[in-house]
């Protein structure tokens, strides 16, 4: 080949590699250019946002927790402004000496100082960290005064929530606490924000949902590490609603005081038309501010160390045995069977056998020949005795379950319990045995395994002054803009002659001057009321004991003695108020229980013309019956 051709082929070899090479240039070109135009134009809209998000930080702000008020519009539970100080780790130049200086101000213990440290490690070191809550308007001062001398340190005003009547109203408020690990797994972002609080207890946690309402969101601008340049825009979100109970918290003062004259108590007043609660003490009580605050574990440990039990609602926990409280349903339960009618009698010589056990009745020497009404007036236990005998528990379990016991009521506050009404299908179920017809006596006298609650003896007493209607309690009247109080209640099932007999024999426990609380009536005209002793024993008397002589309730430790009961309604023509009460271990149902009903129900009354006017509570006798 000669040197001209060789050349020649070369150029052209070369040629085909650049048109090769560059072919692929621009195919690179190209694509890139392609996908520049794809991402620039096409996506913009999508980058766009997405960078807008990397510069804007969308957070939750909490929204204000919303008030409870009594029924005529008084601050229960509110929010009031809650100063705390805080601390940026970055702008300060020791965090040691910064922490010193502020606990010369505002103490701090140990736990403190170790939490704090311990969140500015997990943070980052531009988030402020809260080093106290709470504070006086003097430690607030003091702080600010010393911000030169407190670099990083800074005053943050945020809410926290008070109650205005404290103890009186602990049992049934309950309070608000931090958010545990278990309650943020329900998802609710809310509940992940700093400082939160929600209902821990009381209407607090049954009205959870309605009283912390919506949280809003701030728009905040933030650079490339997350530091918070400026806030953009804000929305606060929606306030909780306002919840209005049917609670008076004049009387629930009265009467809390009132209980607090004994070592452990409880009482329940309510409507006997509507179901309305207007009073519900448990004594000893607590101060829920203290837990709203953040409670110390001393405190904590001396509370649950407490004989007294100060953190149990006993009004609706507590399960006891009703003692005689419990024979009018007995009573009706004979004259709804049809065993006996207004002229049946039966002797008591004090007592009664049955097999080879002697049954004593309360009165040693007996209370001769009584009829029902009788038997009511003076609570003979021997009267009772023959009725159960012949009745069984079944039966008489059934009357008691109409009345409202050994069942929820589906009141509108947690952990409410449903107390205890046996029958012999209970017995087998629950314990493997067979029902003696011995423990149908015990029972019929509400001991052995009767268990009932003061809420559920007042709603008993409530639906036998109330002519027989199935009144629920309730303590919720409404929730803001949405109205929750029912008024319209189904009968019992019980004949109108044989509530006149047991109203009629309440009437004379009291009324009457040989009736068992005769001592404890309302001697002004107009105000009297109704009702029935019961004194329930807490240990087992001995015959020996009988031989010798039964102990003095003062003679015994205070955790031997008999609980006091006392179930009444009132005015006694017009019933309007139906009221329980229980003082733990307190002796004679009469002579402890009977004068506390007395005055809480002669309260009760005088306060009616205020109530009547401002509540426009519907007059007695005028609540709407159901079909």
């Amino acid at each position: 080949m000669i040197p001209g051709d060789r050349d020649t082929d070369r150029y052209r070899l070369l040629t085909r590699r650049m048109l090769v090479l560059g072919g692929m240039k621009l195919g690179l070109l190209s694509t890139l250019a392609g996908r520049l135009y794809y991402l620039q134009v096409v996506e913009s809209q999508k980058y766009t946002m997405q960078a807008e998000e990397n510069r804007i930080s969308l957070r939750l702000v909490a929204p204000s927790r919303g008030p409870i008020v009594d029924r005529f519009g008084v601050p229960l539970a509110v929010n009031q402004q809650n100063y705390r100080v805080v601390l940026v780790a970055e702008r300060s130049r020791n965090l040691n000496d910064t922490l010193d200086k502020i606990s010369q101000i505002v103490p701090l213990t140990d736990a403190d100082r170790r939490r704090v440290m311990r969140e500015i490690h997990r943070k980052r070191r531009f988030v402020p960290v809260t080093v106290r809550e709470n504070l006086t308007w003097e430690q607030v001062a003091t702080i600010e005064i010393n911000t030169p001398d407190l670099p990083g340190v800074a005053i943050e005003v945020g809410e926290s929530r008070l109650y205005p009547e404290a103890d009186a109203t602990a049992h049934i408020l309950g309070y608000v606490g931090a958010v545990s690990e278990a309650e943020l797994a329900h998802g609710d972002p809310v509940l992940s924000l700093p400082g939160f609080r929600i209902g821990k207890s009381g209407m607090e946690k049954y009205h959870e949902k309605a009283l912390r309402g919506v949280a809003g969101t701030s728009q905040l601008e933030v650079n490339a590490v997350g530091r918070v340049i400026r806030e953009l825009s804000r929305d606060e979100g929606q306030p909780g609603r306002e919840v209005q109970l049917t609670l008076d918290i004049g009387l629930q003062r009265f009467v809390q005081h009132r209980l607090s004259e004994e070592k452990s108590a409880a009482c329940v007043v309510m409507d006997v038309n509507t179901g309305g609660i207007y009073a519900l003490c448990s004594h000893p009580s607590y101060d829920p501010n203290q837990f709203a605050t953040g409670i110390s574990a001393e405190l904590w440990e001396d509370l649950l160390s407490n004989p007294t039990t100060p953190l149990s609602n006993k009004a609706v926990a507590g399960q006891y045995a009703p003692g005689s409280t419990y024979k009018m349903v007995v009573a009706l339960a004979a004259l709804e069977s049809g065993l006996i009618n207004s002229r049946h009698t039966v002797f008591c010589p004090g007592y009664m056998d049955l097999g080879d056990h002697r049954f004593h009745c309360w009165k040693k020497g007996g209370h001769g020949t009584l009829d029902v009404v009788g038997a009511l007036r003076h609570s003979c236990d021997t009267y009772f005795y023959d009725l159960a005998r012949r009745l069984g528990p079944d039966r008489i379990a059934e009357i008691a379950n109409r009345f409202g016991l050994g069942k929820s009521l589906g009141l509108d506050l947690p952990h409410e319990r449903p107390g205890l009404i046996p029958t012999r299908e209970w017995k087998q179920a629950a314990l493997g045995a067979s029902w003696q017809q011995g423990e149908t006596l015990v029972a019929s006298i509400g001991q052995g395994y009767v268990l009932t609650t003061p809420l559920q003896l007042a709603v008993m007493t409530a639906r036998l002054a109330n002519g027989g209607y199935s009144v629920k309690p309730h303590l919720t009247k409404q929730i803001k803009g949405m109205a929750t109080e029912q008024t319209s209640w189904p009968p019992v099932g019980v004949k109108k002659e044989n509530l006149d007999l047991v109203l009629r024999g309440m009437a004379e426990v009291v009324n009457n001057p040989i009736g068992t609380a005769y001592k404890a009536r309302i001697m002004e005209p107009g105000f009297e009321m109704a009702g029935k002793t019961g004194t329930a024993q807490v240990r087992r008397i001995t015959m020996a004991e009988r031989s010798t002589g039964v102990k003095k309730n003062e003679d015994l430790p205070w955790r031997e003695r008999d609980h006091a009961l006392f179930v009444a309604y009132a005015p006694l023509h017009a019933p309007r108020y139906a009221c329980s009460v229980l003082v733990e271990h307190g002796g004679g149902g009469s002579t402890v229980a009977g004068p506390i009903a007395r005055d809480i129900l002669l309260e009760c009354q005088k306060r009616d013309p205020g109530r009547a006017t401002v509540a426009n509570i519907p007059a007695p006798g005028g609540v709407q019956r159901g079909g």
